[in-house]
């Protein structure tokens, strides 16, 4: 039997981490460093979820000569997802990282 699509621990760890700041635009290497998401995997999740409209993405250049940088935040349809999908994930046994809130 196939997998659910969005269940697994990586994703679900993702969505935890956009929902504790769902006001926030997040940059990958933030998510990677609250998640412990290695790039090869945040990132595809990341255009995955974008590609579901689960996931907004921009980019943002700082006014430092930086170089632009994409960044992401949850869609409305996307956080009543992502705290449907955590909370379904809380009734298995076993549980995602839970994301910290952050400011």
């Amino acid at each position: 039997m196939p997998r659910v699509p969005n269940t697994s621990r990586q994703t679900l760890a993702l969505l935890s981490a956009l929902l504790a700041s769902r006001q926030r635009w997040r940059h990958g290497y933030d998510l990677a460093q609250e998640t412990e998401l290695q790039s090869g995997t945040l990132y595809p999740l990341l255009m995955r979820l974008a590609d579901q409209r689960l996931l907004e993405s921009r980019w943002e250049t700082d006014g430092d000569n930086r170089r632009p940088r994409h960044v992401y935040k949850l869609t409305s349809n996307g956080v009543a997802y992502a705290k449907n999908q955590c909370f379904t994930s809380a009734k298995r046994t076993t549980k995602p990282r839970v994301a910290r809130a952050t400011s």
